[in-house]
């Protein structure tokens, strides 16, 4: 019976394997509830800084900031968010697929792109295919803290304030739904107006300011972009949390599979050995 020994090794080593799979899948649908909480608590915070924004400007119109200017320059930045984990899916080669697609479009027009990575698997990526990082950011576990993201951050920003830079591009995981993420590589800098536009049917006001208006518009617009960044990075994390129940669940199921036809062809083997005895036992009592 050593065929069904080795049989039986097979099937505990599946068996501890989806323990580990099952305890993982409980594990990122407590962390994905948390991550959604958060995702969806940034999302007033960004809009009011942006409609306030957006009225100061209108009061304003002789003050234009750099963010909402377009700079003629032969390079673009790239925030690419990913995760520092994996076992979440496909997830990051999606975004990370439309990341090279967008790379490979700018550097044919001429354009040289620079980026800078938040999580491990954008870092290593990019460092393989030799595109060039100019900061990075790993390990940022499960709850983002908007001071370990302001500094690598402000590396592209401020190239863009100088006029370095033609546009920076934030790439990330878009949370859609429990099953559902989408990859995005969005344009981050200049503002567009329409994502500068304040809410239908508000008007604008002014504001008594301290120290002066441009202080303070300069001030929102960097809170304010700050503030995308933190929202991409929380969508992120939702992201990678649903995707990795979802891929654990599936591989939960898929052992499960495994198991009952490990157990069928070990029932058989074990049958077809009983049944070679009995013949043995027989042919030689009739020999006898």
């Amino acid at each position: 019976m050593a065929a069904g020994k080795e049989i039986r090794g097979k099937i505990k080593s599946v068996e501890n394997t989806k323990k580990i799979t099952k305890a993982m899948e409980m594990v990122a649908a407590s962390k994905m509830r948390k991550a959604q909480e958060r995702m969806r608590s940034a999302r007033p915070y960004s809009d009011k800084v942006r409609n306030i924004a957006v009225n100061l400007g209108a009061a304003n119109p002789e003050y234009t900031h750099a963010f909402m200017q377009t700079n003629e320059s032969k390079a673009a930045g790239f925030i690419v968010v990913t995760t520092d984990k994996g076992l979440c899916g496909g997830m990051n080669t999606n975004v990370l697929r439309a990341v090279t697609g967008k790379l490979r479009e700018l550097q044919a027009a001429g354009i040289d792109p620079q980026a800078v990575a938040i999580g491990n698997k954008g870092l290593g990526f990019l460092n393989r295919i030799g595109a060039r990082v100019v900061s990075h950011v790993t390990q940022l576990g499960d709850t983002p803290h908007l001071d370990k993201l302001i500094g690598p951050v402000k590396v592209l920003l401020d190239q863009y304030a100088e006029g370095k830079l033609s546009a920076v591009y934030l790439c990330y995981t878009k949370f859609i739904n429990t099953m559902k993420q989408e990859p995005v590589v969005e344009q981050l800098l200049p503002l567009t107006r329409e994502r500068m536009q304040a809410d239908a049917g508000q008007h604008s006001w002014d504001y008594i300011y301290e120290p002066d208006a441009k202080t303070v518009i300069d001030e929102l617009l960097l809170r304010y972009v700050e503030a995308l960044v933190y929202q991409a990075v929380a969508e992120n994390m939702a992201s990678e949390q649903s995707a990795r129940m979802v891929a654990m669940k599936a591989a939960t199921d898929n052992a499960g599979n495994v198991i009952g036809e490990l157990k069928l062809v070990y029932n058989k083997t074990r049958q077809a050995a009983i049944t070679k005895e009995l013949s043995e036992i027989v042919a030689g009592a009739a020999a006898v």
